[in-house]
């Protein structure tokens, strides 16, 4: 999951040497949560035009996870 997120934000930014995803634990509710970290440049390519950037990344990966089994969430540090 977390190369699927890197793999598609390296993809939007100019600078994917600055891409960088920190992982937490599963919290009480099952759910694990995504850090993504971008350069400040990119950080409106990675959210766009009122977060529809933002929500379709949220999508995929929402999609890919229950494919596994699983729960996440992205954030967007």
């Amino acid at each position: 999951m977390k190369d699927l997120l890197i793999s598609i934000t390296k993809g939007l930014v100019d600078n994917p040497n600055a891409v960088s995803v920190d992982v937490d634990e599963p919290n009480e509710e099952g759910v694990t949560v995504y850090h993504l970290h971008v350069s400040e440049d990119d950080m409106g390519r990675v959210i766009g035009k009122q977060g529809r950037i933002a929500k379709a990344i949220r999508v995929v990966m929402r999609a890919a996870a229950t494919r596994n089994d699983a729960k996440i969430s992205v954030e967007i540090d």
